[in-house]
């Protein structure tokens, strides 16, 4: 009876386990699926926002436009239709907003009803008009021509250099600023936190004395759970006015700012995983190191390190993790400009930054909010190669070894 009791328990606890592994993994496989749905649902959309669409003289030759053509017009860059392939005469540009300049209250009606009326005439009688309005007020018998919008694609949206995801009539989503803003902040933190992580993991472990092993520990452990916006007001208030002071810049937000913030963020990890894989290399193997003549720190770098490296690269890999991921503290010192980043001493924006500060004012389902979620499918990716190339680096050092 006690037999069956217990095999009863064991095969009571292997299925909870397995239900749970299952569970967890299973939900996690839908939370990346609805991202990339969101995401890619972005592409093969227009980029003119509220249903609007650009209406022209059906005697003007322009058939279509691109996102960043519409911006230079609006912008005043673009002010004459051969500019765009079409006749030689100055462009003349229309919004609802411009209403009041061509009509009456009378005119349009109380609740708009003679609206589409108007503006299809409107269209009509001015050869070198570009108007944009909602597709609800497009006349029946539309005597002017619909003007075909570049949708969005994923070469644009990569390599673009304009990210205005709120700009009218047409949002600009170029994400290359956003990501090399990422990777420039990222990867310089990691160069700053990595050599020091690791120094002093190896401290920590073989050198320092055990009763300050003792203090040390839990104190580098206790950082590891402070909250990121505490690193970003300590970024604010200490490390932004002296990169202001140290290299004389109009302003101290910037990418140096968010790598030293994203270092010291992630040095209690490294530490704590490093410190841990250098603590476990076997005993026996120094003592033979030390035993064929080897000094401490030839022990150290030729036995220990290798030993540990799997370990160190874990750590190495939960850094990255965090610097890549983080959005608060970076939101907080790096500027959050959305420009092409050229140095360390110029204001960037990550794409957690960016995710974090925008997507409250995003309309859900509009072309803003599934570039977010595309965004975030970004991010995923980059995360995934980093760690898919890091295994394959630490693969390799131990089959060498």
């Amino acid at each position: 009876m006690k037999k069956r009791l217990k095999r009863f328990t064991e095969q009571f606890i292997e299925g909870i386990l397995m239900i749970s592994g299952t569970v967890t993994s299973f939900t996690v496989l839908l939370i990346v699926v609805f991202l990339f749905r969101e995401g890619l649902a972005l592409f093969n959309t227009s980029p003119l926002e509220h249903h609007n669409v650009i209406v022209i003289n059906e005697n003007n030759p322009v058939d279509q436009l691109s996102a960043g053509e519409i911006k230079s017009i609006f912008d005043g860059e673009i002010t004459n239709w051969k500019d765009v392939g079409g006749k030689d005469e100055p462009m003349l540009t229309f919004t609802i907003n411009d209403l009041g300049d061509y009509f009456s209250e009378e005119e349009i009606g109380a609740d708009f009803e003679y609206l589409p009326e108007k503006l299809n005439s409107l269209v009509d009688s001015i050869p070198n008009i570009l108007a944009v309005y909602p597709d609800n007020y497009l006349a029946k018998d539309l005597k002017g021509k619909l003007v075909r919008v570049d949708k969005n694609n994923i070469p644009d949206f990569l390599f673009g250099k304009d990210w205005y995801p709120t700009a009218e009539p047409a949002v600009q989503l170029g994400v290359l600023p956003l990501i090399l803003g990422t990777l420039l902040v990222s990867i310089f933190a990691i160069i700053f936190a990595l050599p020091i992580g690791i120094a002093t993991a190896i401290y920590m472990a073989e050198i320092a004395d055990p009763r300050l092993q003792k203090i040390l520990k839990p104190v580098i452990e206790l950082l590891a759970g402070i909250p990121s916006v505490v690193y970003g007001f300590f970024g604010l208030i200490v490390i932004v006015p002296l990169i202001h002071d140290l290299f004389d810049l109009p302003v101290g937000e910037t990418a140096l700012a968010g790598s030293v913030v994203l270092a010291i963020m992630a040095l209690p990890t490294i530490i704590t995983v490093s410190e841990d894989a250098i603590r476990n290399t076997p005993r026996s193997m120094k003592e033979a190191s030390l035993a064929l003549g080897a000094n401490r720190w030839q022990t150290i770098s030729r036995v220990i390190l290798p030993y540990s490296m799997s370990g160190i690269t874990a750590a190495a890999i939960l850094g990255i993790g965090r610097a890549i991921g983080e959005t608060m503290a970076v939101l907080m010192v790096t500027g959050n400009a959305a420009v092409m980043p050229h140095s360390l001493l110029q204001p960037v924006r990550t794409i957690p930054a960016t995710i974090a500060a925008e997507l409250g004012e995003a309309p859900q389902g509009g072309v803003h909010f599934k570039a977010l979620f595309a965004l975030g499918c970004i991010l995923f990716v980059i995360t995934l190669v980093i760690n898919l190339w890091i295994e394959y680096v630490s693969g390799k050092r131990k089959l060498k070894h």
